[in-house]
């Protein structure tokens, strides 16, 4: 059996400010460090083989705040871009709020919700999902068919298509999935990659 946990970034500067974020590289909130630590506690009885990471700071922040608060700071670690959240085009650094009163709650919603609309200039999370699962096929699942444990810090949408394929999740099921920011996420999987069992930690 391997262990694989997931955790999205710590709350982001522009999480607190309300703002589409997307590829901007914006750092974590002062309660975004303390989520980080925290879910570094809650992961103290793990012994990680590996872990990945997008290429976005505060990915790469929670994942260092983790990793020091277990003294783990020597396993190998590889970041890709395939993992990086979803680009919102022309929404990025707007607040939300003040966009839905210039498009309408309704088209707002569509933009961030549905599966294959995309925003102006941006990704659906079709798009999102059609990097991030060539990645986790080729690059994460060969470690997680190994039997090892592996830590993934990455984006509310990058790990939401990820999820959508380890849970098999329809499309509708997907559009009502929230993954909260630095909670870890546990998956228990068998020796094909199955899923087992998965609750938050």
């Amino acid at each position: 059996m391997s262990r694989l946990v997931l955790i999205r970034h710590g709350e982001s500067q522009w999480n607190l400010e309300n703002r589409f974020t997307g590829w901007v590289d914006v750092p974590l909130s002062t309660k975004g460090i303390e989520e980080a630590k925290a879910a570094g506690k809650k992961l103290a009885e793990f012994t990680f083989d590996r872990a990945f990471s997008s290429v976005l700071a505060r990915a790469n922040e929670t994942l260092r705040l983790v990793l020091e608060t277990i003294g783990q700071t020597t396993i190998p670690i590889e970041k890709d871009k395939a993992l990086n959240e979803r680009m919102y085009g022309e929404l990025q650094g707007l607040n939300k709020a003040e966009t839905a009163k210039k498009f309408g709650d309704e088209q707002v919603k569509i933009w961030r919700r549905s599966y294959d609309v995309r925003p102006p200039g941006g990704e659906s999370l079709k798009d999102t999902a059609e990097r991030v699962l060539p990645y986790y096929e080729s690059r994460i699942k060969p470690y997680v068919l190994k039997g090892e444990t592996i830590l993934i810090a990455a984006h509310g949408n990058s790990l939401r298509a990820l999820v959508m394929q380890l849970e098999q999740l329809t499309r509708e099921q997907v559009l009502e999935l929230n993954i909260p920011t630095g909670a870890p996420l546990l998956y228990e999987l068998d020796n094909s990659g199955k899923v087992l069992s998965h609750r938050y930690l």
